[in-house]
């Protein structure tokens, strides 16, 4: 794609991307607005969104010198599985509408970058075309309906295309109060005013229109076949949403899923502690520390704030990840300090692949190395699986 022009007072004229809000800023501007901003977006006044990263900047580290680092370690394992980063490409509904076939890109860049990438049951690519894209074996994202068919039907689509984990997500019982979202039509009633404005907001996009409403197969919901006639996209997303899944969903539930899936069983969603003991007791085989980022209930805490008292609560009975606010390789090694295993990114490869598609996902990827490489260096460790509170600076208090 070469060189590119980036806007705002923080990007010179003519430079590649080399961080997460270079891509983001690329993204920005290819974007229709209601699509950009349901990627950036969060819930309520976005307090949480915004305590994600706040919090985790706040984090310092331990700079050491003089110590034998010509020999890096970068590789882990989660649930078993061999990564070479401790990094997972997190789900992220819709994605297939931020870049052509976007799921596909992104799964073959983790594959290539040797670390798992994660299906949302809203993707826009099916699992059967992501998993024929990617010789690595996927993990799957799920939702619970009201008619459990639906998950059972893609439990058993997941299973037949390799996918080794399940990852439940567990914190949208409700739909969160997305007031961007609202804004732009994409929750709510539609009214004539707001079909306008989204017509308008697309055509000033004709990039996009090219290349993705138009570029190929048809931008439908890949894996919800039985549960959407035709898969279309609802106009009222979120209130088709609010009306199919299912709100009563307990922990007595995870023994039915359990019947249905044969492999590993991740919980994301976890921020309390007494929910994190609650998953360990009922087979959970991971914990991801999740507040949706920052899109369900706001004003609650950052999940870096939280991640102790979870690590200390299952004491190593299960792996214990991480997502909200990971932009950096840096952020990666301040959440292994805390007792993450690993962390996972949704926003940061979404901005990636509608900026620069599958080449984007990959230069992203790099970037997470080349970061954890330069830190890891810089605080006199060599093995990711050494990492503990001793390279962070002591005098910071991270509790909420």
């Amino acid at each position: 794609m070469g060189h590119m022009s980036l806007a705002g007072p923080h990007h010179s004229l003519n430079l590649a991307p080399a961080s997460y809000e270079d891509y983001r800023e690329i993204a920005r501007r290819r974007l229709p607005r209601q699509i950009f901003d349901y990627i950036d977006g969060g819930s309520f006044d976005e307090s949480t969104l915004a305590a994600n990263r706040a919090d985790l900047q706040r984090l310092q580290l331990r700079q050491r010198v003089l110590r034998d680092v010509s020999g890096i370690h970068l590789a882990t394992t989660v649930m078993g599985e061999q990564l070479e980063l401790p990094l997972i490409l997190a789900p992220v509904g819709f994605g297939g509408m931020f870049a052509r076939r976007a799921e596909v890109d992104a799964a073959r860049s983790a594959e290539r970058a040797g670390i798992s990438f994660c299906e949302s049951t809203l993707s826009i690519c099916s699992i059967e075309e992501v998993a024929a894209a990617s010789t690595r074996p996927l993990w799957f994202q799920l939702y619970i309906m009201k008619d459990r068919g639906y998950a059972e039907d893609l439990m058993a689509r997941a299973q037949a295309a390799r996918c080794t984990t399940l990852v439940l997500t567990v914190d949208l019982a409700v739909v969160g109060r997305r007031h961007r979202d609202v804004r732009n039509g994409i929750s709510g009633r539609i009214s004539r005013v707001n079909r306008i404005r989204r017509g308008l907001d697309i055509a000033r996009h004709p990039r996009w229109v090219r290349e993705v409403a138009l570029g190929g197969r048809p931008l439908t919901f890949g894996n919800l076949e039985r549960a959407l006639p035709d898969a279309r996209v609802p106009g009222d997303f979120q209130g088709w949403v609010a009306s199919q899944f299912d709100p009563s969903v307990t922990w007595g539930d995870l023994e039915w899923l359990r019947s249905h899936w044969s492999g590993k069983i991740a919980l994301k969603g976890i921020l309390d502690p007494d929910d994190a003991r609650l998953a360990v007791a009922n087979g959970a085989d991971a914990v991801i520390v999740s507040n949706h980022g920052g899109r369900q209930l706001d004003d609650v805490p950052s999940t870096i704030s939280a991640l102790p008292a979870i690590a200390d609560a299952v004491g190593g009975s299960c792996d214990v990840l991480i997502d909200g606010g990971i932009r950096s390789g840096l952020d990666v090694v301040k959440a292994l300090a805390l007792g993450a295993r690993a962390c996972l990114v949704g926003r940061s490869w979404a901005f990636a692949v509608a900026a620069r598609g599958e080449d984007g996902v990959d230069h992203l990827l790099r970037n997470f190395r080349e970061d954890m490489l330069v830190t890891l260096g810089l605080t006199g460790v060599t093995d990711v699986n050494r990492i503990d509170a001793s390279v962070l600076a002591t005098n910071l208090d991270v509790t909420p």
